[in-house]
């Protein structure tokens, strides 16, 4: 009987990026990134459709082009960096095309559902195994205590409750 040997694969940093994206005034989007991370994926087929995820981020990482905007999102009124320095998912299953996990903002923990597209795996000029994954996926941002909100004189809404999740990944075969 033959034991399924069971492959690491860590996050190649410089070929990855964890964004997301936001309405803002609900007339234009905003973007933003998570700058300091690490994950991880577990697996023990090629395909990767056992493969197990896990991810973090630092919170104060946080980085949407705007030095304002960035301590606003950093403080109590959203991410509370001090309190909450990181924001962690990790998968409960994985098909090869959809990945279920839970995911922690502050202190709640709630299941989210990703749609994933696996690139492939190549080998890199260096010797380097590598794996690709799109994911994407979206959350109400208030269910995780990121409940601030403003209304303008028009009535339009600052900052939509819907998040979209974009995480373009590589990682390197251990």
């Amino acid at each position: 009987m033959e034991t399924a040997v069971k492959t690491t694969w860590k996050i190649d940093t410089a070929h990855s990026e964890i964004a997301f994206k936001v309405k803002h005034m609900m007339i234009s989007t905003v973007t933003g990134y998570f700058e300091d991370y690490n994950a991880v994926v577990n697996t023990t087929k090629e395909d990767f459709s056992d493969a197990e995820f896990s991810f973090t981020a630092q919170t104060a990482s946080i980085n949407t082009k705007n030095a304002d905007r960035d301590a606003h999102l950093k403080s109590d009124d959203f991410f509370n960096t001090e309190t909450y320095p990181e924001m962690k998912f990790t998968s409960t299953s994985f098909d090869g095309a959809t990945l279920l996990g839970d995911l922690t903002i502050r202190d709640v923990t709630k299941k989210i559902t990703l749609e994933v597209d696996f690139n492939g795996v190549v080998v890199d000029p260096y010797g380097q195994t590598k794996a690709g994954f799109e994911i994407s996926g979206e959350l109400n941002r208030k269910d995780f205590n990121l409940t601030w909100s403003a209304v303008t004189e028009a009535g339009k809404i600052v900052v939509s409750d819907k998040v979209k999740l974009q995480l373009n990944l590589q990682f390197i075969k251990s």
